[in-house]
């Protein structure tokens, strides 16, 4: 079997074209109370917790509708997501008039449960037990799909969704430029893959210099597995963790092969790590982050990277979080 299509520099470029018009521009942020604190030369924090929908999710989900033929945007689309790919589908789907359908696990957050009903989509939950949470919802989302006729998008799994995610890295590479820096590191989370594909892809063609550093709740690595590997791994059903929206057990195909292209290297969180890192973006950034969009935040501060002396680029990539919840994990930081 043939590995999936890698985009190239061009493929970016034209997702970018199209998605740069109905996404925001997130800021780029320099901190210099977090370079003191690690050691880094300079810290830049990109936040796209200010993204449309809460999260990065809005630009591949964007790029992958304006992929659809006529008829299946008339009919409408389906897929699975545990929050943040179905709210940014959902916006996406409401701004171009295409129906979209989300499958959820039933303990997804509610906050997000809402948040993706308000943007019009139609819910369908699932209740997984004890079987693996993606699994069972990515079966209802193909059932929906054979059953109504609906296009069913994976929410990572695709080169168009890499493509289109890649819009936060080019953005960041320019916000750089113009405050004449390069980076040496990039943090990135990861969950499925398709953020850390598209950025990683943008840094390997435009900064070949950066390393860039996948981010992995412990237990759920199984980008960082499969990296040390060569090969896909699935990592095996265990204790949940706090960043609800990197959960997946194995990464996709299509961003295996482009962190794969991009030389990605892998580190793991744990629960403490991130909630302290949520606490440091709330206090220092004044950024509201879920726990997903803190863990490349954790990983700065956990010293599992060499950081000293360089300058280092942070991906918040999500701000999904409900006051009640914000405040629990504040309580327990």
């Amino acid at each position: 079997m043939t590995d999936p299509y890698v985009p190239s520099l061009d493929d970016l470029r034209k997702a970018y074209a199209v998605t740069s018009q109905a996404t925001q521009l997130t800021p780029l942020l320099e901190s210099t109370a977090l370079a003191r604190e690690t050691g880094a030369a300079r810290v830049f924090v990109k936040p796209e917790s200010l993204q449309w929908a809460g999260s990065f999710k809005a630009r591949g989900a964007y790029w992958r509708l304006k992929q659809l033929s006529p008829e299946e945007a008339r009919k409408g689309v389906v897929a699975y997501s545990s929050g943040n790919f179905a709210q940014g589908l959902a916006a996406a789907g409401q701004s171009l008039g295409i129906p979209v359908t989300i499958v959820m696990p039933i303990d997804a957050p509610a906050a997000k449960r809402d948040a993706t009903a308000g943007y019009g989509a139609r819910v369908v939950l699932t209740d997984h037990g004890d079987r693996a949470r993606e699994e069972v919802a990515a079966a209802k989302a193909r059932e929906i799909s054979e059953t109504e006729g609906l296009a069913l998008l994976h929410p990572f799994d695709d080169p168009q969704i890499v493509a289109g995610q890649a819009g936060a890295g080019l953005e960041a590479l320019d916000q750089l430029g113009a405050k004449d820096a390069s980076a040496d590191l990039l943090f990135c989370s990861v969950g499925g893959g398709g953020l850390i594909g598209g950025v990683s892809l943008a840094f390997h063609y435009l900064s070949p210099k950066t390393q860039t550093i996948g981010v992995e709740p412990e237990g759920f690595n199984g980008m960082g597995s499969s990296l040390a590997h060569g090969s896909i791994e699935t990592m095996p059903i265990g204790p949940k963790s706090i960043c609800d929206g990197l959960m997946a057990r194995a990464p996709g195909k299509a961003p295996f092969a482009a962190v794969k292209a991009a030389g990605v290297q892998g580190v793991t969180v744990g629960d403490a790590s991130v909630r302290q890192a949520m606490k440091i973006a709330f206090e220092r950034l004044k950024l509201v982050l879920e726990p997903s969009g803190a863990a490349p935040l954790a990983a700065l501060f956990d010293g599992k990277v060499d950081v000293k002396g360089k300058t280092v680029l942070v991906m918040a990539t999500g701000g999904n979080v409900s006051l009640a919840d914000f405040m629990a994990h504040m309580n327990h930081a």
